[in-house]
């Protein structure tokens, strides 16, 4: 599988992702979501360069051109409800995108113990045979839920190729992937990666709940 870390090559990614992480700056929630959707839309450009393309006839007013265009359907999908932005980011650049929405929570066995089940009660999703299924989360910590939520997915059919996009992941998540989505079809898109998660399963030193982060406290 192949694994792109945009941490590896220094760009405005690493200005967003400080921004992200900065416990100061992350209280103004439209910062917050608005560096999330830039990030999105810097991973969208990224990935449009490995999909196909056909050459098309434009009419110009002067005369015709040849131009080319995607040729792969592409289906955007996100982990409600922190993946949101994210997805955002992707829909401003891929604006033809069919769209899916996944519903992963955490479901704890215990009042405050760190033991829980990620669950999936939701799912809205056109048919994703033979597309380009772009799969986003903001944050990687186990794997859990994302693997979950692309096993939902497969219900409504094959993809081509699978594009999963997260800003942060910890490295045990990063493992998980590789272990549970085919090598063959996957592509791994990470803003960062971080060493390890804790006992509640929040990744270190990460940035905390991207989804209180982005809308507020549950």
């Amino acid at each position: 599988m192949e694994i792109i870390n945009f941490a590896d090559t220094p760009s405005l990614v690493s200005r967003y992702m400080l921004e992200l992480r900065d416990v100061d700056i992350q209280r103004d929630r439209l910062r917050f979501r608005r560096n999330l959707e830039r990030i999105g839309q810097i991973m969208a450009y990224e990935i449009s360069k490995r999909l196909d393309y056909k050459n098309v006839q434009t009419e110009t007013p002067l005369g015709v051109s040849t131009c080319q265009t995607a040729a792969d359907p592409v289906v955007i999908a996100t982990l409600l409800r922190a993946g949101l932005p994210l997805h955002q980011g992707f829909l401003d650049y891929f604006d033809n995108a069919e769209n899916a929405f996944v519903s992963a929570y955490r479901k704890y066995r215990e009042k405050e113990g760190d033991k829980f089940d990620v669950l999936i009660e939701y799912l809205a999703s056109p048919s994703i045979q033979d597309k380009v299924l772009m799969l986003v989360d903001p944050m990687l910590a186990t794997g859990t839920s994302m693997e979950l939520g692309y096993r939902a997915l497969l219900t409504k059919g094959a993809p081509k190729h699978i594009h999963v996009a997260s800003v942060i992941a910890s490295q045990q998540a990063v493992d998980y992937v590789c272990e549970h989505f085919p090598a063959d079809r996957t592509t791994l898109w990470i803003g960062a990666i971080d060493p390890e998660i804790n006992s509640h399963s929040y990744i270190i030193p990460g940035l905390g709940d991207a989804g209180d982060l982005a809308y507020g406290e549950k």
